[in-house]
């Protein structure tokens, strides 16, 4: 097992996506004064669930209280079925800390990898990515976190190898659930806007001359009351953007604006109309684009819509035909833990505690999930059925029936 031991904050080196019994995660303790030493966390997704005492206080909880075993969701096999079974939890070692998970959030990424058998290797294999929870215990050698700390996080994982989180102080004005949705859609959002590998390389609004830098600039965004969509839109506004136009339900309209947008169109008018609509607003074609949804007909309307030395953000691979050259098509990768996003992602989460605390990032709509881990197979299938629509789906695995 790879471990940084020194200030640089280099990135780990870039794997597939392993998702294996051994994996350690890693934890980056980030807030508004930038990045603190990392901290191994021995936990291997979200979809775990540490055995609880009765107390609600997390800073009653102690070692003592908790069995060796808690519950996880496990895929046995390659596309196999859903599992919920007991696996050893794992005790923390120097420089580690063990955090009960309170509230993990669902991700189409999650239904992906398991309708598709994709990025796993080795099963059984147990899935998740967002996460909200109480540190439970902290290892030799750790200063910066104890028992009790609320934390949420972004996770990833590698075969013996480095994984990180981003991590910081959930504020006391959120709830777990809500702290639980932020990290995969604002990470997939920064990246996308602000890398320089992954992204279209803008100038963030964390760097000097950042803030505001776009005024004047319009930029559409497809599918804004979608996780990702929905922090385009709030950095975009931190960018200085405007007009921001999104496409969407009409019925998110209200909120869309609430959180930045200037303009909202139907996402189910004809390329035609929609052309039209927004030709109207802007009287030519955009340069900067964010497809949040990335299906060929949201595409078909982005490449339409793209200006000569336009860039345009795209969630899932390309299938346009690109026939200049002057136009720039980027698809992203959300990670913040490869080598290309490292810095990106870093600087990222050593301001996003503040814009949370102060109401510049706001989390996603919340729809909490009944049944613990053993509600995450019939909630993945609403993401491959479409049933989905401007929330981010929460489990809380300490709900789990160990029946």
């Amino acid at each position: 097992m790879t471990k940084h031991t020194d200030n640089r904050h280099t990135g780990p080196s870039r794997k597939r996506l392993r998702l294996l019994d051994k994996a350690m995660q890693f934890l980056s303790r980030l807030d508004g004064r930038g990045p603190h030493v990392i901290h191994e966390v021995p936990v291997n997704s979200s979809f775990h669930s540490l055995p609880l005492s009765q107390e609600s206080n997390p800073s009653t909880h102690s070692p003592t209280e908790m069995s060796d075993e808690q519950l996880s969701l496990i895929i046995p096999t390659k596309q196999g079925t859903f599992t919920v079974a007991h696996r050893k939890i794992p005790q923390p070692g120097p420089g580690e800390v063990l955090v009960r998970l309170q509230a993990t959030a669902l991700n189409p990424f999650d239904a992906k990898i398991h309708r598709e058998g994709t990025f796993v290797d080795s099963y059984p294999a147990v899935l998740g990515t967002d996460g909200a929870g109480i540190v439970e215990q902290v290892g030799e050698g750790v200063t910066r976190f104890d028992p009790g700390d609320r934390i949420f996080f972004h996770g990833a994982f590698d075969d013996n190898d480095l994984a990180t989180f981003q991590q910081f102080s959930v504020p006391r004005n959120l709830s777990f659930d809500q702290a639980s949705t932020i990290s995969c859609g604002i990470s997939t959002a920064a990246i996308g806007l602000y890398g320089t590998v992954n992204g279209i390389g803008l100038i963030p609004p964390w760097e000097r001359g950042g803030y505001a830098k776009y005024k004047g600039w319009p930029i559409l965004i497809l599918g804004g009351a979608g996780s990702v969509g929905n922090y385009v839109i709030q950095l975009a506004k931190l960018s200085g953007f405007s007009p921001i136009i999104t496409t969407s339900s009409l019925k998110h309209t209200d909120y869309l604006k609430s959180i930045g947008a200037n303009y909202v169109i139907d996402r189910y008018l004809p390329l035609p109309a929609l052309n039209k609509a927004i030709m109207k607003i802007t009287g030519s074609r955009i340069h900067m684009m964010y497809d949040s949804i990335s299906t060929r007909d949201t595409q078909e309307v982005a490449w339409s819509l793209l200006a000569p030395g336009g860039k345009l953000v795209l969630t899932q691979p390309s299938l346009i035909s690109q026939d200049d050259n002057s136009r720039q098509v980027v698809l992203v990768d959300g990670s913040p833990q490869s080598d290309e996003n490292w810095e990106t992602g870093k600087r990222l989460w050593a301001h996003l505690e503040r814009w949370v605390e102060d109401g510049h990032i706001r989390p996603n709509h919340v729809e909490p999930l009944p049944g613990g881990l053993r509600g995450i197979a019939d909630a993945l299938a609403r993401f491959n059925a479409g049933k989905v629509d401007a929330v981010k789906m929460v489990v809380r695995p300490q709900e789990t029936n160990d029946s």
